[in-house]
């Protein structure tokens, strides 16, 4: 199992191309970050982690500038989304981000998605929570036909478009990994249906035997192998006895949280997390 991080970058805390070369020297596989375009400020919907809202989810950088500049320091660490709100982006726009970081990376792009919980967010950005997640499947499959089909179409309710180029291609074949956040089984058919992933959150405990008998048997019912999905845990302890049970059930990755804060004590608690880096 690999051991990556995440981490709310963001305009107070250790630099993401600092962090990267971090990460990378103490043999760290991976490093995830999320995205908020902005928080509004009647803070009508409640947060789904508890009362009061960190401040790092309206301060964080662009996802993708900030991977870009820790894949530029780096040759092997995976850079990842976790989690990009895909329905508020413009997909034509977004594909050509992903494709051209997977590119200037050499394949090293996981794209976390997810379908967010901040209605008045969503709102601003001309989406309806109630059709987010209908919206995120026709991002996907549109930035799938663009990535793979040197004329790509696509017409659907949310998403349209007539024969287009689009380049850079990415490196990976056919396309960096999609990965699915969030835990109901709705989740689960969406990553059996358009996805290569699945990244649950660890809040709450996670039981890996548990849940990837979940996955498998909702693969199945799908017509498709289990084993074509990776599992990448969200916000993992750096517990060794708890990440070995992952890894012995069958988890791809585990992703230790790191704290929005300056260098020096972000650089704390990695050197504290190597020791269950193997």
């Amino acid at each position: 199992m690999h051991i990556g991080a995440m981490i709310f970058a963001t305009d107070y805390t250790i630099r993401t191309d600092e962090l990267a070369i971090a990460l990378e020297e103490r043999g760290f596989e991976s490093l995830f970050v999320p995205e908020h375009t902005h928080i509004p400020a009647s803070r009508k919907s409640p947060w789904p982690g508890g009362a009061d809202l960190p401040k790092d989810y309206w301060h964080t950088h662009d996802p993708f500038v900030s991977l870009a500049y820790a894949g530029a320091v780096t040759k092997n660490l995976k850079l990842g989304t976790g989690i990009c709100l895909l329905s508020q982006r413009e997909p034509i726009v977004t594909a050509k981000s992903v494709a051209s970081l997977d590119m200037m990376s050499n394949g090293r792009f996981i794209f976390g998605i997810g379908g967010g919980w901040n209605v008045e967010e969503m709102e601003d950005h001309g989406v309806q929570y109630k059709t987010r997640f209908a919206q995120m499947r026709e991002h996907v499959l549109a930035m799938k036909a663009l990535w793979t089909e040197e004329e790509a179409t696509f017409h659907g309710e949310f998403v349209n478009f007539d024969a287009a180029w689009a380049h850079p291609k990415p490196v990976q074949n056919p396309y960096p990994p999609v990965i699915l956040g969030g835990e109901t089984d709705y989740t689960l058919k969406r990553i059996v249906e358009y996805g290569e992933g699945w990244l649950p959150r660890a809040r709450n405990g996670f039981d890996a035997k548990e849940n990837l008998a979940r996955l498998a048997r909702i693969a199945e019912e799908g017509g498709r192998n289990p084993s074509d999905f990776s599992v990448s845990v969200f916000g993992a302890p750096d517990d060794q006895s708890l990440l070995d049970s992952w890894a012995e059930a069958g988890v791809t990755r585990a992703l230790l949280t790191l704290p929005s804060e300056p260098r020096d004590d972000v650089l704390r608690r990695l050197d504290r997390y190597s020791a269950v880096v193997k």
